[in-house]
């Protein structure tokens, strides 16, 4: 492929993250259509259940669009969904070239968009910057090839790796400009977690506030139900709730359970002696349809995923102070330098006074 395939494939993946913050948990696409060299028309997927890419980008070429070349960083979907199928829409559009990323992971999908533009008479190429592609779209590659959501943790500490005081007291830790990335962060996942500690001490709504985007799941862990109903959680509507308790609590506390579903709180009661085990969880949360999951707390809710080596990013903003007391992030099992947990392709940058830390762990 040539360079200006690249160029024109690196503009997909710019217009893509346009929808970062509305998309989930749909992938982020971005769609551009060449014809003779020049740009006739482009697209990116704007929210979910809205229309795909690849339609926005032939509307803005029409005619323009016959004879020309599509690029788009994920293999066009084939089936009925929210949308219809963007092949049918190429084919009937007489583009004769399909410059694809990568190849949609999607059992609905996965290699069926290729086939039927090829029985079309349509040219399809595939793997240009499939690396970049699929790094974009993470959290849904590793729903569909993993079989459970993707799991993202984000922390916010002190430079000697406090999370909270002796008091337990975390308001403010970052700097505002830290948490209005930490806002932003949450519109980039399906759903967010806590457990009930920090529900209690902290009193969040678990909402999306400082910027603009969709709203991510709320999901509490309480195996005891020992969060009170009066928590803001429980009383702001603009995000849906999940509570995940034992199903041992759900039976003996049918009250409140009615208090919470009054509230509009899905209450769902897990079988088993560890309710807690993030393999538990992720399983019961794919079952909802959950593509990803943020969790923000507290050190032991974080701790058990770690633990469970079920950690896919981490996101740790680190604040230029020292508490020398108080709660860690990180409570899971003691590691020897020799099998301390790194970061793989860290990537570290400033926002305001604080520094962002970022990367995938390794567990090997």
């Amino acid at each position: 492929m040539t360079a200006g395939d690249t160029n024109f494939m690196m503009r997909c993946l710019e217009l893509a993250q346009r929808g970062s913050r509305w998309v989930a948990p749909n992938p982020m696409v971005g769609c551009v259509i060449v014809r003779n060299g020049e740009v006739v028309g482009e697209g990116y997927h704007p929210a979910f259940g809205r229309p795909h890419a690849e339609i926005i980008a032939l509307s803005q070429a029409g005619k323009r669009a016959k004879g020309g070349t599509l690029y788009v960083n994920l293999e066009p979907c084939v089936h009925t969904g929210k949308t219809p199928p963007c092949t049918k829409a190429i084919i009937g559009a007489g583009i004769s070239q399909v410059i694809a990323a990568t190849t949609d992971p999607n059992p609905l999908v996965s290699g069926g968009g290729f086939r039927d533009l090829r029985r079309a008479g349509i040219e399809v190429r595939s793997g240009l910057l499939r690396s970049q592609a699929r790094l974009l779209n993470e959290k849904f590659f590793g729903f569909m090839e993993e079989g459970r959501p993707f799991v993202g943790v984000k922390i916010a500490q002190t430079l000697d790796g406090r999370i909270a005081d002796l008091r337990g007291r975390s308001q403010w830790i970052s700097s505002p400009i830290s948490r209005t990335y930490g806002h932003d962060l949450r519109t980039q996942y399906h759903a967010v977690l806590v457990g009930a500690e920090t529900v209690r001490r902290d009193n969040p709504e678990l909402t999306v506030r400082h910027v603009r985007g969709r709203q991510p799941i709320r999901v509490v862990l309480d195996g005891k139900l020992s969060v009170p109903v009066t928590r803001k959680i429980f009383h702001s509507r603009e995000a849906a709730t999940i509570l995940l308790t034992s199903a041992a609590t759900l039976r003996r506390q049918e009250r409140k359970v009615i208090l919470l579903e009054r509230r509009g709180v899905q209450v769902l009661g897990i079988e088993g002696p560890s309710m807690i085990s993030g393999k538990v969880i992720t399983r019961v949360l794919a079952g909802l349809g959950i593509t990803s999951i943020l969790v923000e707390g507290g050190s032991e809710t974080v701790g058990t995923f770690f633990e469970e080596k079920l950690v896919d990013r981490v996101h740790c903003i680190v604040a230029p102070s020292i508490l020398g007391s108080g709660t860690t992030g990180f409570a899971f099992s003691h590691r020897t330098l020799a099998t301390v947990v790194g970061l793989r392709n860290p990537w570290m940058g400033r926002i305001g006074n604080d520094l962002l830390i970022e990367g995938k762990p390794d567990f090997s």
